[in-house]
């Protein structure tokens, strides 16, 4: 059998899985998820060493160390990923749920409902915890799913696949609800990207050259960002020690995600003070510093300074680098923002109540914030449960997405026999 025939395969099984998936109701779905983190927690080992076989193969072909990051399952990550699907379970559903309804003038009761999108793709690098995480969320908004994970998580998704299934059978679903690829062949990507009649919306999670060659070749809706280009500013009435702690975690609690800082903006009458605060912590961290020329001057002796390019406002590190520009106030840096951001992730810190809501409403980003870490721009820190990616698209879905974002309204009307005249 060839790749466009076994997708074709999965994207048959998909639709016909979606319509008992739209069907079920919520007590099932939800006992299909519970299901679903019983058995990971009684299969953590078993986990654990097929995700090694995994990450022994990344390192043995020099993968960068930002993907074995997101490549590994340790136990903190399992325990998150059972968390998150007990949390999906606690969340109220959103399928079936009327809104709106009014009387016109003719008497007929017109609203809406909110309705599953019905088979949604998903294509992921590394990180084996999307399996679940997208697994859960498709299954609690009654969507079926085709995952596609990569090459590199192949015998982790294999085993996560298996409990999901398990799950799904033992609470009466269909199997095919969940469907993972099961083969790390690309064209297997090109396929689900064109199978309209199948597949009803893409969602890519990875890398900038997957997200790329998707929107070029895709004819299914995608729901997606290109990149993470995220900002912390740092007012001129910021509390300093507030500055200090968000500036650092931003950057350094971990490397790899999409929500990291990549630049940091510091107002100048503050620069002086804070930068040097932060420059120790980040040493501590080895991180090397993109400096404009203000802040530049200021780091002078910092071990791991250089100067910033143009192309460093531009640039998703996801590593240990960090671009750091001074600006003159608010407006420039929103001027900046608005021509480096990826309108992923942006946040003010400080104390002027007028700036911080200024910055709310004229940084147009999916996700904006007042006195915090950008890390926070996570499903599971929203309180969605789980995430099934970020969009900064404005259409549909925007900022993480959880269950209403893979649902969508029609309209329902109730007559008592009313005609057009």
């Amino acid at each position: 059998m060839d790749i466009k025939q076994y997708m074709e395969q999965l994207g048959q099984r998909a639709r016909a899985a979606s319509r008992a998936m739209a069907r079920a109701d919520s007590a099932t779905r939800n006992r299909a998820l519970l299901l679903i983190a019983d058995a990971i927690v009684r299969d953590a080992a078993l986990l654990r060493a097929a995700n090694q076989r995994d990450l022994d193969a990344a390192l043995a072909a020099g993968l960068a160390p930002a993907l074995v990051d997101r490549l590994t399952l340790s136990d903190a990550a399992i325990a998150t990923m059972v968390e998150g699907l007990r949390q999906i379970v606690a969340l109220p559903d959103p399928v079936g749920e009327i809104s709106g309804l009014k009387f016109r003038p003719s008497g007929i009761q017109v609203g809406q409902m909110r309705v599953p999108l019905g088979v949604i793709g998903i294509i992921y690098e590394a990180r084996p915890n999307v399996t679940v995480d997208a697994a859960g969320l498709c299954i609690k908004s009654g969507n079926a799913t085709i995952l596609r994970g990569g090459s590199e998580a192949i015998h982790c998704n294999r085993a996560l696949a298996a409990i999901v299934k398990e799950g799904l059978l033992a609470a009466g679903l269909p199997a095919d609800a969940v469907q993972v690829v099961d083969t790390t062949d690309r064209a297997a990507v090109g396929a689900l990207i064109t199978m309209p009649q199948y597949v009803d919306v893409i969602v890519p999670r990875g890398g900038k050259g997957l997200i790329a060659r998707l929107m070029e070749e895709a004819t299914v809706p995608m729901i997606k960002h290109l990149d993470g280009i995220c900002h912390v500013y740092i007012d001129a009435q910021a509390d300093i020690e507030k500055a200090v702690a968000i500036a650092h975690n931003a950057k350094c609690q971990r490397y790899s995600p999409c929500n990291t800082m990549e630049t940091l903006l510091v107002a100048r009458a503050i620069a002086p003070r804070v930068l040097p605060a932060l420059a120790k912590l980040y040493a501590a961290s080895q991180v090397e510093l993109r400096a404009d020329p203000e802040s530049h001057a200021i780091l002078a002796g910092y071990p791991h300074l250089v100067a910033a390019t143009e192309e460093d406002w531009g640039t998703e590190y996801l590593a240990a680098i960090l671009s750091i520009k001074v600006v003159a106030d608010i407006d420039e840096a929103m001027d900046h923002i608005s021509t480096w951001s990826s309108k992923h992730t942006d946040a003010i810190v400080t104390e002027n109540y007028s700036d911080a809501m200024r910055f709310l409403r004229e940084v147009d980003s999916a996700s904006v914030m007042v006195n915090a870490s950008t890390r926070f721009a996570d499903g599971f820190e929203y309180g969605l449960g789980a995430e099934i990616g970020i969009s900064n698209d404005k259409l549909h879905a925007r900022g993480p997405v959880g269950l209403e974002g893979l649902t969508s309204m029609k309209y329902v009307v109730f007559g008592h026999g009313e005609v057009r005249g």
